[in-house]
């Protein structure tokens, strides 16, 4: 006889892999790619964009963080939104959640393709994209301690880039070594036009970029269930998170402008590709695009994980298919990965068929839906602190500093963040995207609600 599939999951994941998935989750490809187009459209002073919207992701965790340790489930934002907002609040914070790793993952599968073609120019990108799916899923599949693994190998080779650069930066700084020695000096981060040498307007505008690039540093919380320990990794990983942005982005943004002068760095192409080959290193777009395609596959790992999750949740209250939520005798959600597998695997096809241009428009839509799931968490939180103050449930001793009104300065951010959408023409089509999904996901919530009232009529009258 088979053995029985559980009805939990299974507490695998280690005080290091949660640090490490906090750590990946806070360090996206835009880093590595998406911050050369910023840089070159504000200067140094990106720096202190990355330190605001740090700042405000640091309290959306902290939020999260509460809540957390009020109840450690596997829904995590979903299932806050649902018992402090409403259920139509869960149904739309976990479909549309699942969404944006589903519209993510598509994109990481197709960079992927892309980058291995550095290598392989002759292979078709197909390949690899199809390749990383068949491979991640199978992680996924196997056991849960298997992704932890593979997640802390994967933040670990983008710790190492990192702070490689800063340290050889540093190296360089002061004894003056490298074809870039002669020219390096911390000066260079004001004294060309100044720490903001472009306008204001360049200067917000920066903030959509950047929030970008930090998609994924929720996900710490679809891991409650599975640590061993939830209630004292999770505090630690998410009280370094404005650590880690400082260091990993501030910090090699620093050393990136001291090593050369702002105005040096393409829009086109990685800042770090341009400041390795400066320092004279031959191999330096191999390092680099070795390490973004380790990060693109970090971020699909962490959709399969997050959406198999996700899906299961929402089974659980009739959001979706119950037979879906089935766990495997491995006590992973196996069915739901194999949907996530499922439509991850259109973006091959896309990614075979069609042109580029279907995966701008198609990855936009992620941008607006993590500023929707930060916002939720924001508001659920709001409510949890309300029904603390009516005495109906107790206090948790990890509290978001200076709530309620830093809850409302990260609401206004985040409303601010997508209004500046609109001014630029490659992010404008995800306000044109939203609309339709809003009303899809109405329809769906209606149409769920009814199927559940019509299963639950027939059981009472028996």
């Amino acid at each position: 006889m088979s053995e029985p599939a559980p009805e939990e999951y299974r507490k695998d994941l280690s005080n290091r892999h949660i640090n490490m998935i906090a750590i990946g989750g806070a360090i996206g490809v835009g880093l590595f790619l998406g911050s050369g187009k910023a840089l070159s459209q504000v200067g140094p002073g990106l720096m202190l964009i990355y330190a605001i919207a740090g700042v405000m992701i640091f309290f959306v965790m902290r939020a999260l963080g509460e809540l957390l340790m009020y109840r450690p489930v596997s829904g995590s934002f979903a299932e806050y939104a649902g018992e402090f907002i409403g259920p139509w609040a869960k149904f739309a914070t976990g479909w549309g959640y699942w969404l944006v790793w589903i519209v993510t993952g598509m994109a990481e599968i197709t960079a992927v393709g892309k980058y291995f073609q550095f290598w392989f120019p002759e292979l078709p990108q197909w390949i690899p994209a199809l390749g990383a799916l068949i491979v991640l899923s199978g992680v996924n599949l196997i056991a849960v301690k298997l992704f932890g693994e593979f997640e802390f190998w994967f933040a670990l080779i983008k710790v190492v880039a990192i702070v490689g650069m800063i340290v050889l930066v540093a190296l360089i700084l002061v004894f003056g070594f490298s074809d870039a020695g002669d020219t390096a000096a911390v000066s260079n981060i004001w004294s060309h036009g100044g720490f903001f040498p472009t306008s204001p307007v360049s200067a917000l505008l920066a903030f959509q970029i950047v929030m970008f690039a930090f998609i994924g540093v929720e996900m710490v919380g679809q891991t409650a269930s599975e640590s061993a320990n939830p209630k004292t990794v999770l505090p630690k990983a998410i009280n370094a998170v404005m650590l880690r942005i400082l260091i990993f982005y501030v910090g090699a943004l620093a050393a990136l402008t001291a090593l050369v002068p702002w105005t040096s760095f393409n829009a086109d192409s990685s800042p770090f590709v341009q400041a390795f080959t400066l320092i004279g290193i031959p191999a330096a777009a191999g390092v680099i695009n070795f390490v973004v395609t380790t990060a693109a596959l970090s971020s699909c790992n962490s959709g399969i994980f997050s959406t198999g999750r996700m899906l299961r949740t929402l089974s659980e209250d009739g959001h979706a298919p119950r037979v879906v939520g089935k766990l495997s005798s491995r006590a992973v959600p196996s069915r739901a990965i194999a949907v996530t597998f499922g439509s991850m695997l259109i973006g091959v096809v896309l990614n075979y068929v069609a042109p580029e241009q279907a995966f701008t428009y198609i990855t936009s839509a992620s941008t607006v839906g993590a500023l929707f799931t930060w916002g939720m968490i924001v508001i659920a939180h709001l409510g949890f602190r309300r029904r603390i103050a009516r005495g109906e449930i107790e206090a948790t001793m990890f509290r978001m500093p200076l709530a309620p009104y830093s809850n409302y300065v990260v609401l206004a951010f985040l409303a601010m963040v997508v209004v500046l959408l609109a001014f630029d023409s490659e992010t404008r089509i995800a306000l044109y995207i939203t609309p339709p999904l809003v009303i899809a996901l109405a329809i769906g919530y209606v149409v769920s609600r009814r199927r559940n009232s019509g299963e639950r009529e027939p059981a009472a009258r028996a």
